[in-house]
Order: C-alpha cells, then structure tokens, then sequence
C-alpha cells in the first residue's frame, strides 16, 4: 500500500499459493488503525468483487477498482496504476529485492521497509 506520491505505507509479504485478494485485507485492516485518515484506497481489477464490500463494511475504507478505459487497445497507461509501480521500480534498484531469495515472508517485508527507507532518503537529500 502507497500513498499517491508513492511512499510505501504498508506492505504485507504472503506465500504464492496465497491470493493476493485475502493479502491485501491484512494490509487493509494494518492500515485503518495506522492512517486512521484514509477514506479511499485504489486498487488493481484483481481486487474486485468480494473485496469490495469487505474493505467497505470491515475496515469502513471505500476500495475504489482500477479499470481500463473500454476503448484502450494494448498497453495503456493509468494514472493509479503508476504510482504503485513507478515505487516497486523504487525498491527493487535494491539488489537484495531482484530476486526472491528469502525463504521467511517477514524477511522479505522487513527488506521492502528498508529499501523504501532508502529511497525516502535519498529523494529527500
């Protein structure tokens, strides 16, 4: 979870025989009592559905789908999508993050939280 200038917020590191769907309600429940501020999230068509209504009647945030443009053909650039992607771009210039060699999940999310730390740092400097 980012924030619309594409600060890492939350990030939660799951198994990938697990949906990213149940994941991200983790991530969701973390994040009302950390940013009690937050009213919308925006997330990726692969959250919709069930989702939807969860986020809205568990954790009171309003999870806002993604979708493309119907008359987009090919690639197109969206405007939510990117901020999220231009920070995973961020982490991964940390060379431990290329590749998935931690064999603990909470290895992992403590390695994105460094990594963020460190473009925060140098983006401010």
């Amino acid at each position: 979870m980012t924030d619309t200038d594409g600060r890492l917020l939350d990030v939660e590191v799951h198994a990938a025989d697990r949906q990213d769907r149940s994941g991200a309600k983790g991530v969701l429940r973390r994040s009302r009592s950390r940013f009690p501020f937050v009213g919308k999230v925006y997330a990726d068509g692969g959250y919709a559905r069930r989702l939807v209504t969860w986020a809205q009647n568990k954790t009171h945030v309003a999870l806002e789908i993604v979708k493309r443009p119907p008359s987009a053909n090919g690639f197109v650039v969206s405007r939510r999508h990117w901020v999220v992607e231009r920070t995973f771009a961020w982490i991964v210039k940390c060379r431990r993050l290329v590749r998935d060699y931690e064999q603990l999940t909470a290895v992992a999310e403590t390695l994105v939280t460094i990594a963020a730390i460190a473009t925060i740092l140098r983006r401010s400097a």
